[in-house]
């Protein structure tokens, strides 16, 4: 229960960070600023786009990867197997990125601010416990779940996960979340042409399933685990 109080802290946190973002602009606002960043930097701005939001910052690195995708479909300029490696780039770099910032100053900057995001001392100390049995599973499946895609990488860090570990599941996520939702922009736009928001609402319906899936998953292996535990 502790730990799901934590991860929905963790939920609030990220919403706030985002809504700040989005009152400055409306979602048609934020879909021209992709458009205009793909028509002029092409690849890298999925790149660019991917690895801001995987380094910790709420950013709309997912939909620039849709919409690239999306534009693959009829755009002769883009190559869906270009996209997905660059988005696998982007997504590999910026968990580094937000890897290294963790382990280098995140636990001062959680011992020094975390009273503002209620986090306390025993918080991250229960954190390096589950991280030490459950990290690799955290950062390779936090990579589908909105929340974990942008702070598993820094809590990672934070918690001194070995890095060569964290390196093969981060890069084993990446690769695979990047080639999952490329190819499901690109034969979304097959079918729904010029119609992006449905390709959105198809990829948040299936992204918050495969959340749900996985917190259940997880809600019954830690009732298993604490029944065996009891009997033992």
């Amino acid at each position: 229960m502790q730990k799901l109080t934590a991860l929905y802290k963790l939920y609030k946190l990220y919403n706030l960070a985002s809504f700040s973002i989005s009152k400055t602009a409306s979602a048609p606002d934020i879909l021209a600023i992709l458009q205009s960043a793909l028509h002029m930097f092409g690849y890298p701005a999925v790149t660019l786009f991917v690895m801001i939001e995987s380094s910790g910052i709420p950013f709309p690195g997912e939909t620039m990867l849709l919409l690239a995708s999306f534009y693959a479909a009829s755009d002769q300029q883009l190559k869906i197997p270009i996209i997905i490696v660059c988005a696998a780039l982007g997504a590999i770099m910026g968990d580094n990125i937000g890897y290294y910032v963790g382990r280098t100053g995140g636990k001062a900057i959680v011992t020094r601010y975390g009273r503002y995001l209620f986090l306390k001392p025993e918080h991250l100390e229960r954190a390096e416990k589950f991280f030490s049995r459950h990290g690799d599973k955290t950062v390779f499946f936090g990579r589908f779940i909105a929340i974990l895609r942008a702070w598993a990488a820094f809590l990672a860090g934070v918690n001194q996960m070995k890095w060569r570990t964290f390196f093969i599941y981060n890069a084993t996520g990446g690769i695979l979340w990047a080639t999952i939702y490329g190819l499901l922009g690109y034969y979304a736009g097959r079918v729904f042409h010029d119609n992006f928001a449905s390709v959105e609402h198809l990829a948040s319906t299936i992204t918050w399933t495969i959340g749900g899936v996985i917190v259940i998953g997880a809600l019954i292996a830690i009732l298993i685990y604490t029944k065996r535990k009891k009997r033992g």
